[in-house]
């Protein structure tokens, strides 16, 4: 059967079931009370990971929240219920704690495993949109997640329901994120892949270039020789330094121009009678990305890397931190 539907008849199915799934939402709020502590505190105690189940839809939901939970400092890992009975309940041990979704609270699947759990003495939190059933009645912490309606128009595939199995889960993680002092820094770490984790594990000294690769001349260095030095090492800027390596200044790209319009003598002309003194320096301790706010709040693009005595230790332009990833 081929049903004609005009643009505007399937834009307002769409609107009809997100409203449908923000009354979904709407309906979890208030629940959230007393109950939902209790499974925080059964997660803050809990010595080992939770461990997440969940069948059919619920489950595809319950691997998100594990996930979520696990990058977010509470550790976490979800098991297939149909698989648990055959042998991967043996991952539960005494020290975690089972967070089991199933809308109707009666997945055989789940129900099978329950008795496993209870002799271990695992705590379990259980997620159900029906709060007189068997799985709610054997839990530790039930938290109804019951909505009005599906927005499926058949009422009958799991939409509303997921959605607000997934938004509690959420909950969740972000109230024991909160709880256990969770930084931006412990997420970094659990994404060292991410643009967040090269901005907040990657340093200076990670990135920038040593040894012969720092572009350096002496003070009394003829400026065509400084220029040819800039050249070599191709970071747009030479450091200018004394005998012992401590940074004196800097020559740039900008005074190469300046000194141009001066008309200075490029063989007669000293370094250190045209460099900037008043060199912008980065620790190579510091996060990467303070280098990337030195050079945009000073509209440069390198920097001298200098330690405590400052004593030149290497150099790095914007290009090393746009191959890092920083940028």
């Amino acid at each position: 059967m081929n049903l004609k539907f005009s643009d505007e008849d399937l834009v307002a199915l769409g609107r009809q079931a997100l409203t449908v799934e923000i009354d979904g939402l709407r309906a979890q709020v208030p629940r959230l009370g007393t109950e939902f502590a209790r499974a925080c505190r059964v997660c803050l105690d809990c010595r080992g990971r939770i461990v997440v189940t969940g069948m059919g839809k619920s489950g595809h939901i319950g691997g998100k929240i594990a996930a979520t939970l696990a990058s977010t400092g509470t550790p976490a890992f979800f098991v297939h219920p149909g698989e648990a009975s055959h042998g991967d309940v043996g991952m539960i041990t005494r020290d975690d704690a089972v967070l089991a979704l199933s809308n109707s609270g009666e997945t055989d699947e789940i129900m099978t495993i329950v008795p496993v759990i209870a002799r271990l003495g695992v705590p379990l939190i259980a997620f159900t949109g029906n709060s007189s059933s068997a799985l709610a009645r054997v839990a530790t912490v039930h938290l109804d997640i019951g909505v009005p309606a599906e927005a499926c128009p058949l009422n009958l595939a799991p939409t509303a329901s997921t959605t607000a199995a997934l938004a509690v889960g959420d909950a969740l993680a972000v109230a024991l994120l909160k709880a256990r002092g969770f930084t931006e820094e412990d997420f970094a770490r659990s994404h060292p892949a991410g643009s967040l984790g090269r901005r907040l594990l990657l340093h200076v000294n990670d990135v920038m270039r040593t040894g012969g690769a720092i572009p350096t001349v002496r003070a009394d260095t003829p400026l065509a020789e400084g220029l040819m030095e800039m050249t070599r090492k191709g970071l747009g800027m030479t450091a200018i330094a004394d005998e012992t390596l401590h940074l004196l200044g800097v020559f740039t790209d900008g005074d190469l121009r300046r000194a141009l319009d001066a008309s200075v003598d490029l063989r007669a002309t000293r370094m250190d009678q045209v460099m900037s003194r008043q060199a912008k320096t980065v620790r190579p301790t510091a996060l990467a990305a303070e280098a990337v706010h030195l050079m945009e709040t000073h509209r440069i693009t390198s920097l001298v890397v200098v330690d405590a005595d400052g004593k030149i230790v290497g150099a790095l332009n914007v290009h090393d931190l746009l191959r890092a990833g920083v940028v």
